[in-house]
């Protein structure tokens, strides 16, 4: 189900927002995360880039590494002040993902190389088992 809410603005000079949904573990899923945050970021009024390019590889690592048959991924993301962050949340607490330099010639292992030079601050952080969270956040 996707969840979407807004504080009033009234209240606030810069509303917190934030989307959450919750897709298969699979190449469509994490294609699916890259269009809906596509879609969300441009309903709020905010920049594309590099956002929907930091969804699309942590939505890839979970639909990759972070799959177990029947239990799907989550992306969460919210504004707070003049700051986007990205959940993405995965049934696979046993396998940590790590930034690493890949071989030349490798034709994978990029990603989260990617997200640390795309995004201001990331990590991991665990959740009930046997969850963990890919999160990364951008200044907007």
């Amino acid at each position: 189900m996707n969840q979407e809410t807004a504080a009033p603005t009234a209240q606030l000079d810069n509303p917190i927002r934030n989307f959450g949904v919750q897709l298969s573990p699979t190449p469509r899923g994490a294609r699916l995360a890259r269009l809906l945050t596509t879609e969300q970021l441009r309903s709020w009024g905010l920049p594309l880039d590099p956002a929907a390019h930091i969804v699309a590889e942590l939505a890839t690592n979970a639909a990759t590494h972070g799959r177990v048959p029947g239990r799907d991924f989550r992306l969460l993301l919210y504004v707070v002040g003049d700051t986007l962050r990205i959940e993405v949340t995965d049934t696979r607490a046993d396998r940590l993902p790590h930034a690493e330099v890949p071989a030349l010639d490798a034709e994978s292992g990029r990603g989260l190389t990617i997200v640390a030079a795309l995004a201001n601050r990331w990590g991991v952080a665990p959740g009930l088992p046997p969850r963990k969270t890919v999160w990364a956040e951008v200044n907007l």
